[in-house]
């Protein structure tokens, strides 16, 4: 069984977000690029299921579209203990063309199971997954919390109101992971990181696509307010402020 995970690189959380040209792109500089934090989980329970002789799982790879400049990202997946790597050489412009590439990457190869995480956390889509497995015409399974393997065999695990529905389906399918599916993101050990140098990455033309969606401007959220201190003697005027201001008794 061969698994495919399709990541995406998103700004390190701590970064402040600016914009350029009047508010129409974002300004990358001095942004420290991540993993995805759902991919990144997909990955780590991939790389888990590989490690279980039971699962039969032979290979784990990762897919990415972007330019080379995202290749740093796809040498942090690669370290974690991905086999191989795919780059689809083009900016990721939106959610129906990166679906679009990725669909065409899993057409060119043997995946058994592809993983998409539920959304990514900067722009909070969370469309890709759905799309490509529209794409593939793949089933597919939304809010995966628990991924096993017996036997070449997957089950899928969702949270539900009350309880846990668990779900078995046919080879190949898109599943789409939410958090939940691995404990803690996997860190790079350093035989990892020197590994990662000499594992393939390999680059494919992109398709021809027009995006569905376009991006005219950015509005980043408004400051928040000053910090207003009560005097403990006056409760009256907290109860003024919340009722008056805040609004919420």
């Amino acid at each position: 069984m061969n698994i495919l995970v399709c990541i995406s690189q998103v700004p390190d959380t701590t970064t402040r977000v600016k914009f350029t040209g009047n508010n129409t792109k974002l300004d990358t500089t001095g942004i420290q690029w991540v993993i995805n934090p759902w991919d990144e989980l997909s990955l780590t329970r991939s790389l888990e299921l590989k490690e279980d002789a039971s699962a039969g799982v032979d290979r784990v790879s990762v897919a990415h579209v972007g330019p080379a400049s995202s290749e740093p990202t796809i040498r942090k997946a690669l370290a974690i203990g991905a086999d191989d790597a795919y780059r689809v050489n083009t900016e990721a412009s939106g959610a129906f063309p990166v679906a679009v590439q990725l669909a065409k990457v899993v057409r060119e190869e043997n995946f058994d199971v592809i993983l998409c995480g539920i959304e990514s956390s900067d722009y909070n889509g969370s469309s890709v997954g759905g799309m490509l497995a529209e794409l593939l015409d793949y089933p597919s399974v939304s809010g995966i919390s628990g991924l096993n393997v017996e036997n070449g065999e997957p089950e899928l695990i969702r949270e539900i109101d009350g309880g846990k529905e668990v779900l078995s389906l046919p080879v190949p399918f898109v599943g789409i992971v939410q958090k939940g599916i691995a404990k803690e993101p996997r860190i790079a050990a350093m035989r990892g990181i020197m590994q990662a140098r000499t594992k393939p990455i390999r680059v494919i033309d992109p398709d021809e696509v027009e995006p569905l969606a376009e991006y005219l401007d950015f509005e980043p959220p408004q400051p928040r307010p000053a910090c207003i201190f009560i005097d403990p003697d006056h409760p009256e005027k907290l109860i003024g402020l919340l009722q008056n201001e805040a609004k919420v008794i």
